[in-house]
């Protein structure tokens, strides 16, 4: 077995919503049926045991190697605790060829366990049982690669709670950095800190003298201290405030170098190196009673924990080390924070604290006796939470909404002390010890004791109001052809309506008219940096093949899908992509991630798009020129939206409902004469109605938007040179070179010639295609070639492009220019006032700017 290509598609795909690591893979004769392989299941289940059921037969074929290992990579992942449970292995047309889509959740730990799996596989293979693999080591390190890559509990439970709501969500780097949203609606957080916050309150927050003189002067019950600036000065203060004391970071977090209930001259120095390892030493008055930490979301109390310090019973017959032992076998407990609860550590500190109470790690506790092994009581140092939420008294929840709004947090974690929560502070002399910024949330995800509590939620609608998904429309532009303009003319539609638009096609990324990128940028890559665009209220996306098979959509879902054809002449034969049905598998993906509540807009009149119907889980908008077309009546029948066309007037109806768009008044159809640029235009209307745009917008955009060079690059661009016209198209496909005969037989014509090239990666037959059908429509060819071959030898598409021409009825003429600019040249020089001049670019932009300098130089 051997792995050919590993991509991993990180948005909805061809296989399925999920993300997927995709794989090709080829099999041997004999690992095309491993059952048929002496000993291969029992080998196979001594190495993994748990790898579940396998089917001998999937789908009508027998069991393949590819399958085993889709199975084992799924297998893999889920007892490692990934929440997968997506697995598909289908066969390709090419002998021996399998197409694998694994699930992952995190893409390092869906990498890592193909190649697991891999290995997994090359053992059970293995007819002399030589070969080894330790699935037991393999679960644990996929498990340890899992807590390390994925989001940690308290920045989880938000995004958790986000995508409840429908909010879409991307991570922006491999920390707790998240964008939730998209475009003007987008909001980041930061583990639990949101982008409101300012960097001036958290200052604040970590600087805890003036922390608490803020709160101090709002009322807020603080205990006494100050910073001080040595031991000597320390002591001093200690004396001063009144033993015992606490000493602590004057900037800290996590509870580190934190020492309470310190009487003595000997702690207290202690105490002190433990805290100035962190910065400027605090020393305050020390609270009796027990530590609590209160949740606090904007101006609510979301829940509150008393926590504990970590602590064992003592059995009578146990060490303390062996107590420890036991009580970190406890499967919430952990190295860091990825689990609800850390593992107590035996450190200097703890030692320290044992020390004082006359013990050391080989102790042996009487029954009963409780040993603390830390003074301070933070999750992340071992300790524990119980939930208190229900019991807190509206005047301590007051006076840490106080601290909050004081410090001016967002999220803030206030600690107090106290003996209890039922009573205010002052009636039992406690305070708040300090306010935290991006607090901790997982003691009130997962207490210890007590039931968790809602807090990624309440942080959520925090961010946003209730029914507010984050979310901008997204258009999503697909098909064979059309698909470039279709998404310009939507985009001029929106642009037209207010919007501040973001764009994306094969020849940039625009925002609010602006280009910012260049090139082919109709993948996914180009969508989701749209979609990180602040100023974005609504984007449109051209979405080409090659982007959803090579990485996958790069949005969720999107509000409108639009699917202009789906044409047998485009790029079949690449890809594992061979007829005509599986080309239309990779557009419908957009069809098949429409929002609920959104639309399809498909052509009715091409039976592979009208059959998307089927998979959009909204609603759909048919278009087609013919309203008398089977699908078409039908779906207006049933008092569906559908755009068509009658006489010279575009139509979209909905019931009873009418409304009309003369066809004049559209320059981009020249009075409704180009057959393929009314299809355009019919499913761009068609989108913009699945928005909600007016229709006096719809009118004006229409009438505005220029099919020149500026506004459609490369698409049916008509311009005059010396009283001749000359057309420039970026058509490269059978049924665009169908669609530019039909249009251009429109147009009058004394003499009629083509500029043409063929690109590489078509099949012979396609590229033969073109000129066969140039041939019964031009008088004259030239035939240039490509700048890149894309794999072909030099002068082989020529010949193919030469080939199509034989047996031509109309064209006369054929000649080879090398280069494309000489091409255009030659056909602009033999043109004669009222004739016809099709140039067929390849490099869009130069080759209008070559056409534009020629005709200035003309002019």
């Amino acid at each position: 077995m051997d792995i050919i290509r590993t991509r991993a598609l990180r948005g909805p795909n061809l296989w399925s919503r999920h993300t997927c690591i995709e794989l090709v893979v080829s099999c041997s004769a004999a690992e095309q049926a491993v059952e048929q392989i002496p000993g291969f299941e029992p080998r196979l289940r001594a190495l993994f045991p748990t790898i579940g059921e396998l089917h001998p037969v999937v789908l009508g074929q027998p069991l393949a190697a590819a399958h085993v290992l889709e199975n084992a990579a799924v297998a893999l992942q889920a007892q490692a605790g990934c929440e997968v449970i997506f697995g598909r292995t289908t066969r390709a047309r090419e002998e021996g060829i399998f197409l694998v889509a694994v699930q992952y959740t995190e893409e390092a730990v869906g990498r890592r366990a193909v190649e697991m799996a891999t290995q997994l596989l090359a053992a059970a293979l293995d007819p002399r049982g030589s070969g080894s693999f330790d699935s037991a080591a393999a679960i644990a390190e996929l498990r340890e690669l899992d807590e390390d890559e994925r989001l940690g509990p308290s920045t989880g439970s938000i995004v958790d709670a986000a995508v409840a709501r429908g909010i879409p969500y991307r991570r922006l780097t491999t920390g707790s950095l998240v964008q939730f949203g998209w475009g003007v609606r987008q909001r980041r957080i930061q583990a639990a800190e949101v982008d409101a916050t300012s960097g001036i309150a958290e200052s604040i927050a970590q600087d805890k003298e003036l922390t608490k003189q803020l709160l101090h002067s709002a009322g807020v019950p603080v205990p006494l201290g100050r910073p001080v600036s040595s031991v000597d000065d320390g002591w001093a203060a200690a004396l001063e405030i009144g033993l015992p004391v606490v000493a602590k970071p004057q900037d800290g977090n996590q509870g580190k170098g934190v020492t309470v209930n310190i009487a003595t001259r000997e702690q207290f120095e202690a105490a002190y190196a433990s805290a100035a390892h962190y910065g400027e030493v605090m020393v305050e008055k020390f609270l009796p009673g027990f530590d609590y930490r209160l949740l606090v979301v904007g101006d609510r109390l979301i829940a509150a924990a008393r926590r504990d310090p970590p602590q064992v019973i003592g059995d009578g017959h146990s060490t303390v080390r062996q107590l420890v032992d036991v009580v970190n076998q406890d499967p919430r407990r952990g190295e860091g924070h990825a689990t609800s609860l850390t593992k107590i550590r035996l450190d200097d500190i703890a030692l320290g604290r044992l020390e004082a109470q006359g013990l050391t790690p080989e102790s042996v506790p009487a029954l009963g006796q409780r040993v603390v092994l830390r003074n301070n009581a933070n999750l992340s140092t071992g300790g524990t939470a119980t939930d208190v939420t229900d019991t807190v008294h509206p005047e301590i929840a007051a006076r840490a909404v106080d601290a909050a709004q004081m410090v001016g947090l967002h999220i803030c974690g206030v600690d107090m002390v106290c003996e209890n929560v039922i009573r205010p502070l002052e009636e039992q002399h406690g305070g708040i010890v300090e306010v935290n910024a991006a607090p901790g949330l997982r003691m009130h995800i997962s207490p210890s004791f007590g039931r968790g509590r809602p807090v990624g939620e309440a942080i959520v609608d925090q961010l946003y109001a209730d029914g507010d998904d984050g979310r901008v429309p997204v258009i999503a532009v697909t098909g064979t052809n059309g698909k470039t303009t279709t998404t310009r003319l939507i985009n001029h539609l929106l642009a037209a309506s207010g919007m501040v638009t973001g764009m994306t096609n094969t020849d940039g990324v625009y925002v609010n008219g602006r280009q910012t990128d260049s090139g082919d940028c109709s993948g996914p890559k180009s969508a989701r940096n749209v979609l990180l665009h602040p100023e974005v209220e609504a984007a449109v996306f051209e979405v080409a093949r090659g982007g959803v098979l090579r990485e996958g959509l790069g949005f969720d879902r999107c509000t409108v899908a639009v699917v202009t054809n789906v044409g047998s002449g485009d790029h079949l034969g690449m890809n594992y992509i061979h007829t005509v049905e599986d080309l239309a598998a990779v557009k419908r993906v957009i069809v098949r991630n429409v929002a609920p509540t959104g639309w399809g807009v498909l052509n009715a009149a091409d039976p592979q798009v009208a059959a998307m119907a089927g998979a959009c889980p909204g609603h759909v908008i048919y278009f087609a020129a013919d309203r008398q077309h089977p699908v078409m009546a039908t779906h207006r029948a049933q008092g569906k939206r559908t755009v068509y066309v009658d006489r010279d007037t575009l139509i979209a109806a909905e019931g009873a409902w009418r409304e009309r768009v003369a066809l004049r008044d559209v320059p981009i159809t020249r009075g409704g004469t180009l057959p393929f640029q009314v299809e355009n235009v019919m499913a761009a209307v068609a989108a913009a109605w699945a928005v909600g745009l007016d229709w006096d917008t719809i009118r004006r955009g229409l009438a505005s938007f220029k099919n020149d060079a500026a506004g459609v690059p490369g698409r049916f661009n008509v311009m005059d040179y010396k009283g001749a016209t000359v057309i420039a198209d970026y058509g490269h496909n059978t049924d665009a070179m169908k669609a530019l005969v039909a249009a251009i037989e429109t147009l009058p014509a004394k003499r009629r010639s083509v500029v043409i090239s063929g690109a590489g990666d078509r099949r012979d037959e396609d590229i033969r295609d073109q000129t066969a059908i140039l041939g019964e429509a031009f008088d004259d060819v030239i035939l240039y070639q490509d700048a890149a071959q894309r794999g072909r030898a030099d002068g082989e598409v020529i010949a193919l492009l030469r080939q199509g021409l034989q047996g031509a009825r109309r064209t006369a003429h054929v000649e080879e220019i090398r280069g494309e600019f000489l091409a255009i040249d030659a056909a602009l020089e033999r043109l004669a006032p009222g004739d016809l001049s099709l140039i067929l670019v390849d490099q869009v932009e130069e080759a209008l700017a070559h056409l534009a300098q020629r005709i200035a130089e003309a002019d």
